[in-house]
């Protein structure tokens, strides 16, 4: 492992180190959602808003179905933190070769599993029959990239818990580049629509995986993968699903209650599906920005809990609230202001523009909260709690929404009724965090 990549995260001034750690993490996540973000802007503007709606309305399932093992990667993230902040080279060598087995098993299965249930969730959801065949065959072509997007996720977090966040932030940028040039050529050329962008983005989900791959390959050190030691080490296997399994489960069920709200944003028709489709897609950046900082916390809180520098772990969650914070305030409220131009982007159509401004006044100005939320979060999971902060955020975020959906919103069938639920549950989710990292941290420091 090239050691100017690493940055030394228990010891030397905090606020510096998250973020130059942070940063490029920062820009990884934005260029990630790229990929997305160039799908639905190549068909809104070539293709039109049935398109638009297509792809849109397929991103709240694609994340309920991925994110167990999204969850199972944060798990191998604070796993290999314990070992590095330990200086346990054998166990993170074998978390690492545990990690990538997983990750390609992982993906070959949801080849099948998003395949199989693509159709029947879509008409689950109540997507309108105007878009929902092409929103099956975007979903379809984009299964089959999932080893890809899997070993690209766990390389990369593996990177991120040295403090090697910068050449993850190179292969996406290459594996970007590949996204945008293709989405044009398949949509404009070709005339492939919403299976064009499908497959470039699949493509370029690969590139990712196969340079991350090569990375590690010709790593030294613990992070040095081999395929003669590419096997599931039970042990670690085990640990890795007693953080990961909970953080995955939490963002299966958070992404139920997204699902409801998508399926209640479908009741107003494909207008207000894409204009939601749209805004939702610009607060995706502003979230992935302020993700970065969680993900920081994770991976500070996790080594420096290996290293047993307790102090420290009281100092990175409140220098994190502090960057996420502003972060959040900064993006989210400006993304608002900004709406009529940012919303022009993906649609011309002056009823999306309306329809993507109504969510962008409510979730978005709000979204810092969203990210107070996730910091604590992290913190609690980089110390090893897993369990409570899902309990927590299940209770206060997802269960409250479903009922807000089934009760409040069955009373008064607006948009703005519907988002507000948003912000309502980050602050009693994220109160409850709080008081919860304040009790735990007593028995955690000893």
């Amino acid at each position: 492992m090239n050691k100017s990549y690493e940055i030394d995260m228990c010891h030397g001034p905090l606020l510096k180190q998250i973020i130059i750690f942070s940063v490029p993490l920062m820009l990884s996540g934005i260029l990630q959602l790229l990929f997305n973000a160039a799908d639905i802007i190549v068909v809104g503007r070539f293709t039109g808003s049935d398109a638009l709606a297509a792809v849109g309305s397929t991103s709240s399932l694609i994340n309920l179905l991925v994110n167990l093992f999204i969850g199972i990667s944060v798990g191998a993230n604070v796993l290999f933190g314990r070992f590095c902040g330990a200086h346990d080279d054998k166990n993170a060598s074998e978390t690492v070769h545990t990690a990538i087995c997983t990750a390609i098993y992982g993906g070959i299965i949801m080849i099948f599993v998003g395949n199989i249930f693509a159709r029947p969730l879509l008409e689950l959801m109540g997507t309108p029959q105007n878009v929902i065949d092409l929103s099956t065959i975007y979903m379809r072509i984009y299964f089959i990239g999932m080893p890809g997007f899997m070993v690209y996720n766990f390389g990369a977090a593996l990177l991120r818990t040295v403090g090697d966040t910068k050449r993850p932030l190179y292969y996406l940028t290459f594996a970007g580049i590949i996204n945008v040039i293709f989405n044009l050529i398949f949509v404009i050329v070709f005339h492939l629509g919403v299976a064009g962008v499908a497959i470039s983005t699949m493509m370029s989900e690969c590139i990712s995986a196969v340079l991350v791959l090569r990375c590690l390959i010709h790593a030294d050190g613990v992070l040095k993968l081999s395929k003669d030691q590419l096997r599931f080490h039970k042990d670690k296997l085990i640990k890795m699903l007693q953080i990961g399994l909970p953080a995955g489960l939490q963002g299966m069920v958070f992404n139920i209650s997204n699902v409801l709200i998508q399926s209640s944003v479908n009741s107003f028709g494909s207008i207000i599906v894409a204009g939601n489709t749209s805004a939702s897609n610009i607060e995706g950046f502003v979230y992935t920005a302020m993700n970065s900082i969680y993900q920081t916390s994770l991976s500070f809180t996790s080594q420096n809990m290996g290293a047993k520098n307790y102090s420290r772990v009281n100092q990175i969650l409140v220098r994190c609230l502090v960057v996420v914070s502003i972060i959040g305030f900064v993006l989210g409220f400006g993304a608002y202001l900004l709406g009529n131009v940012l919303l022009t982007i993906y649609s011309t159509d002056p009823q999306v523009i309306s329809a993507g401004l109504i969510r962008l006044s409510i979730v978005s100005a709000s979204y810092f909260l969203c990210g107070i939320m996730d910091v604590i979060v992290g913190s609690l999971r980089g110390m090893g709690y897993s369990v409570i902060p899902m309990l927590i955020s299940l209770t206060g975020a997802c269960l409250f929404r479903v009922i807000w959906i089934f009760t409040v919103f069955q009373m008064n069938q607006s948009l703005f009724v519907l988002y507000i639920s948003y912000p309502i549950s980050w602050i009693l989710t994220l109160s409850a965090q709080m008081i919860c990292y304040l009790k735990v941290r007593k028995h955690a420091f000893v």
